[in-house]
């Protein structure tokens, strides 16, 4: 079973305040899945069809850096690629945070 939610930004708060999150590409997996975006279709339904959770748009636009981190800039009629499965998909996510920790620090 997909987890429902995620807290993305608990590595980044500190005082009780959230500093900026980098973005962290999801580096694809030959498990991952693709499906063809229109203008009516939203990442939070895709995201509900794949994981069961609408919860997770934010992990698919990592996984789609072309677009520039904005749902928006996703064109009618282009391939987007779905991390799959979900909890595969958040290791690599911390993995990916953590290596940036390492070399950037927060």
């Amino acid at each position: 079973m997909a987890r429902r939610y995620y807290d993305r930004y608990e590595e980044f708060r500190e005082n009780g305040k959230v500093k900026i999150l980098p973005f962290i590409r999801i580096p694809r997996k030959s498990t991952d899945q693709q499906v063809k975006y229109n203008g009516r279709t939203r990442l939070d339904i895709i995201s509900d069809d794949y994981y069961n959770s609408p919860n997770f748009g934010w992990l698919i636009m990592q996984a789609n850096p072309e677009f520039g981190g904005l749902e928006f800039n996703i064109p009618d009629g282009a391939i987007i690629n779905v991390p799959f499965p979900l909890n595969e998909s958040l290791q690599q996510y911390e993995r990916e945070i953590k290596r940036y920790i390492n070399l950037y620090g927060i």
